[in-house]
């Protein structure tokens, strides 16, 4: 059998400019952001957003956390990317390209699955589905914080 790859991409417009929304893209400050997001992090301690940290993260469809480990945190050029497994389960790539678009910023946010046995194929079809569909909801969560920020 076959095992599922499927990759997601959503957009999103963040009402700040990107040297202030950069910094929220990273997995310590998106706590600030984003409901339910808890990160433990395993390196570097204490926890910090840089290259190279690494987390899990809990999974609720999974009998084992996430890991994730960050593999660009590149705010200078708007680049942001994670990978991350849930043991024997699947592998997740996920890619945020940040652009100035005046004081704002424009956020594209593309998801990589693969399954890594036939019995996950139906996961990573179902969270490829909801990845695509999470714009809307990205962007009021955040664009909520940034206003608490300058309102």
């Amino acid at each position: 059998m076959m095992l599922a790859h499927r990759k997601a991409t959503f957009e999103l417009i963040a009402e700040a400019p990107a040297a202030e929304v950069g910094p929220l893209f990273g997995a310590e400050r998106e706590r600030v952001w984003a409901p339910g997001w808890e990160p433990r992090f395993v390196h570097p301690a204490p926890a910090e957003d840089r290259r190279g940290m690494v987390f899990t993260v809990r999974r609720d469809d999974a009998d084992d956390d996430a890991v994730w480990v960050n593999s660009q945190l590149d705010l200078e050029r708007g680049v942001v990317q994670y990978v991350y497994v849930v043991p024997k389960m699947m592998t997740a790539l996920i890619t945020l390209r940040l652009s100035a678009r005046g004081a704002r910023t424009h956020v594209e946010v593309t998801y990589e699955r693969t399954a890594l046995c036939p019995e996950a194929n139906a996961r990573v079809e179902a969270l490829s589905l909801e990845d695509g569909s999470s714009g809307p909801e990205w962007e009021r969560q955040i664009n909520a914080y940034l206003k608490t920020r300058t309102g």
